[in-house]
């Protein structure tokens, strides 16, 4: 089954978790086309200085891919510095948060797994 991007829906959020600035998402997979423990399947784009405020999961688990850009990860109160081809791992009853520190957009795949 392929899903185009005329297919897709983009959504746009202020202050993504008590963050700042706007996070948009591009949903690569909805329903019907997403199925099972899937929750979220999406290319995100943070803009300069926005971020997504730190946040547990419950339930879920959640990973990050980082496509492009560079920024700052907060594992569970950690900070970590972020580029391109870096990986996170947030499991499920732990939080993380995100944040472009850089002076391009920072591009990432998000993908939430429910337990």
């Amino acid at each position: 089954m392929l899903t185009t991007k005329a297919d897709r829906t983009t959504i746009v959020e202020t202050a993504a978790e008590n963050g700042i600035g706007q996070l948009t998402l591009d949903k690569l997979l909805a329903p019907p086309h997403q199925a099972g423990k899937l929750r979220t399947f999406a290319h995100a784009v943070l803009e300069p200085g926005a971020s997504v405020g730190y946040h547990v999961h419950t339930g879920e688990s959640e990973s990050y891919y980082i496509l492009s850009g560079s920024g700052t990860y907060n594992d569970n109160g950690k900070l970590i510095p972020i580029t391109a081809g870096d990986v996170t791992f947030t499991p499920n009853g732990e939080g993380h948060g995100i944040e472009n520190t850089g002076k391009e957009p920072l591009n990432f795949i998000a993908l939430i797994i429910l337990d």
